[in-house]
């Protein structure tokens, strides 16, 4: 049985905690995570059929009696449902990455959402305005049914045995959600990095029912480079001898090596070679000389590299991060909708498009970018395509916010909703 659908016009500031709410000047507030258990399968690209699934949730600001002015937005590969606002209950660590974010979360001592910037009253995803939705992805860790989950076949987690999953299964498993939450159609679909990839496949999946698109540092299928980071990433858990095949969750010992060198893989692809020489240089870490050491790290850059790793094997897993890359690796627009045509897998999209890119972005391109607003173009379809001159690398997504706000807002602000 699915849980009860809950009130959704609850307010921009969601539930304060017993200390009262702890908010900054257009921030949500103080919210908590909720959770919804879908009432039927979710059918998967693989041919498999998932039952049951529980979706981990978070909501921002009301929802208009017409229910026309809902934002759904899409984490990327390490992110979960809380997207703004402070956590009630806070992980050991939060799920925002980049260097601007970790000396803000500094500050508060309390676990910011991901997207905390963009989300809220007056920010890009204008909460006065628009009924915010953010969801734990399909094949989480934070509260979505995924690996770790108990297999009801076997009352143990699932561990390898949870099937391969991709991006098009992660929009069919939203759309299951927002069908028991009574929202039909979606004013847009937003994210960054796997997010906007969430909103490309909404568009093509549900013409009919998005608005908009917002799909920032993002692709419609990884570039080869980015492909083999994402293979390296997997092939350093799976050679962890702690993986054990995947079924290392009764045995008290999980696959944290192979689990943080892929973390440290991916961290240094989401900056660029200006930002870390800017934060760190070739600057030593304990020392004002070299210590002639092998096995401890000398440089600040190592340092923080080992910090980032120990921080996210707390907090993800190990077989989740498996299925989340594999998913990037497998998107490819031209090639699942297209026969190999970007041009003829996007015919059908009737949403508008907003796409930012960043230029000092490696791993998603403004390249990738122009090549969506130019399929776009070249049928006619509405597309607004922005790229941001910024020098932190991927991360930009998460770090450039003041500077992606107004682009999202003009672009949003043609949006009328039937109860203004």
């Amino acid at each position: 049985m699915a849980e009860p659908a809950p009130t959704l016009a609850a307010g921009p500031a969601g539930p304060a905690d017993a200390a009262g709410p702890v908010s900054t000047a257009g921030s949500v507030g103080t919210v908590e995570t909720q959770y919804l258990d879908l009432p039927g399968p979710v059918r998967l690209d693989c041919g498999q059929d998932l039952y049951p699934v529980r979706v981990a949730y978070e909501t921002y600001g009301a929802l208009s009696p017409r229910r026309d002015n809902v934002i759904l937005v899409c984490h990327a590969l390490s992110g979960d449902a809380h997207a703004a606002g402070f956590a009630k209950a806070p992980p050991e660590s939060g799920t925002r990455d980049g260097f601007a974010a970790e000396d803000r979360d500094g500050v508060t001592g309390k676990a910011l959402g991901w997207w905390d910037g963009m989300i809220g009253p007056g920010k890009a995803f204008d909460t006065d305005r628009f009924f915010v939705v953010s969801t734990n992805l399909l094949g989480g860790c934070r509260g979505t049914t995924g690996p770790s989950s108990t297999d009801p076949a076997t009352g143990r987690p699932y561990g390898p045995d949870f099937p391969v999953i991709t991006v098009a299964d992660m929009v069919r498993t939203e759309r299951a959600f927002l069908d028991v939450l009574g929202i039909e159609r979606l004013a847009s679909v937003a994210g960054g990095s796997l997010g906007g990839m969430q909103a490309f496949e909404w568009a093509i999946l549900f013409p009919d029912q998005v608005d908009a698109v917002v799909a920032i540092a993002s692709t419609h299928a990884l570039h080869p480079q980015g492909v083999a980071w994402n293979s390296i990433a997997r092939d350093a858990i799976m050679r962890d001898p702690a993986w054990q095949g995947g079924r290392y969750y009764d045995t008290g010992r999980a696959p944290d090596g192979g689990m943080g060198v892929a973390r440290m893989v991916g961290h240094i692809t989401y900056l660029s070679a200006l930002a870390l020489h800017d934060k760190f240089g070739r600057r030593l870490q304990f020392a004002d000389d070299i210590r002639y050491t092998i096995t401890e790290p000398e440089f600040a850059v190592e340092s923080y590299l080992r910090h980032q790793a120990d921080s996210f094997v707390r907090r993800f897993d190990a077989n989740t991060y498996l299925r989340m890359s594999r998913a990037l690796t497998y998107f490819d627009l031209a090639r699942q909708y297209g026969g190999g045509s970007l041009v003829r897998a996007l015919d059908g999209v009737r949403a508008r498009t907003l796409l930012i890119a960043f230029s000092s972005d490696w791993l998603y391109p403004p390249s990738a970018s122009r090549e969506v607003a130019d399929a776009l173009r070249a049928l006619g379809k509405p597309v607004e395509s922005h790229v941001i001159e910024a020098p932190y690398g991927h991360d930009c997504f998460l770090l450039e916010e003041a500077r992606q706000t107004p682009i999202i807002r003009q672009f949003l602000s043609k949006h009328s909703l039937g109860s203004e």
